[in-house]
C-alpha cells in the first residue's frame, strides 16, 4: 500500500507534483479519499497555518502549500462527491464592490479550501446583492468579504444590511478582513467575525460553523 506520509510532507513543503502523484497512487489503490483529506491534507494545511502565525512561514510559503493542496483536492473532489461526502461548510467569498484587490482574498480562499470548506469565489468588485443571492442559491453558511481600500469598506456594512434584510441573519455568518479592517469595525457593522490573516480565517470559519 502507498505510504501516505509523503502527502502530508508534500503539502507542507509546497511540492505540488509529489502531492498529486501520491494522491493518484492512493486512489488507484482504492484508499478512501476522505481519509486522505482528514488525516493528511487538512492537518498539513493546519500546520502550514501554525508556522505562518509563528513566523516560520511567510506568504510565499503559504501560497505554494495552498497550490499543492489545491492540486491534490482536484483529484479527490470527484471521488468525495461520488461518496456523498460533504464539506464542513460552504463559504461565499469576494472582494467588496469598488475594490479590485484580490491577493489576500485569494490566499484566504485557498486556505479555507485547504481547511475542508467548499469555497465559491465571486472574485472582485462584488455587490451586496451578489453576495446575498449566491449565499441563498448555494446554501452557504458563511459570507467572507475582503477590502483593501478604506473607501470600499462601507460595502461590508451594506452587505451585512442586505443579509439582514433578506432574513438570512440566522443562517449566514459574515466574516471580514483586509489591511484597513479591524475587529472594532466588524463589531460596528454587525459582522460575526474578523480575521487579520488567512490562517486565522480558517480557525474563525470553523468556529462560525461550529466544528472547532
Amino acid at each position: 500500500m502507498t505510504d501516505l506520509q509523503p502527502l502530508y510532507e508534500a503539502i507542507l513543503e509546497g511540492d505540488a507534483a509529489t502531492a498529486k502523484a501520491t494522491v493518484q497512487e492512493a486512489l488507484n489503490e482504492s484508499v478512501d479519499p476522505q481519509e486522505l483529506l482528514d488525516k493528511y491534507m487538512i492537518p498539513a494545511m493546519d500546520e502550514v497555518g501554525r508556522r505562518f502565525e509563528t513566523n516560520e512561514y511567510f506568504v510565499p510559503e503559504l501560497l505554494i502549500s495552498a497550490r499543492a493542496m489545491k492540486g491534490a483536492l482536484e483529484l479527490i473532489r470527484p471521488k468525495l462527491a461520488d461518496k456523498g461526502a460533504k464539506p464542513i461548510g460552504k463559504v461565499v467569498i469576494g472582494t467588496v464592490k469598488g475594490d479590485l484587490h484580490d491577493i489576500g482574498k485569494n490566499l484566504v480562499a485557498a486556505m479555507l479550501e485547504g481547511g475542508g470548506f467548499e469555497v465559491i469565489d465571486l472574485k472582485v468588485d462584488v455587490s451586496p446583492e451578489q453576495f446575498v443571492q449566491t449565499a441563498k442559491e448555494q446554501g452557504a453558511q458563511i459570507i467572507a468579504m475582503s477590502a483593501l481600500l478604506t473607501t470600499t469598506m462601507p460595502g461590508m456594512k451594506a452587505t451585512v444590511d442586505a443579509v439582514n434584510n433578506a432574513g438570512l441573519h440566522d443562517k449566514v455568518k459574515i466574516m471580514i478582513g483586509g489591511a484597513p479592517v479591524t475587529q472594532r469595525y466588524a463589531d460596528e457593522i454587525g459582522a460575526d467575525g474578523f480575521s487579520e490573516n488567512a490562517s486565522a480565517a480558517v480557525r474563525l470559519a470553523r468556529q462560525l460553523v461550529g466544528v472547532d
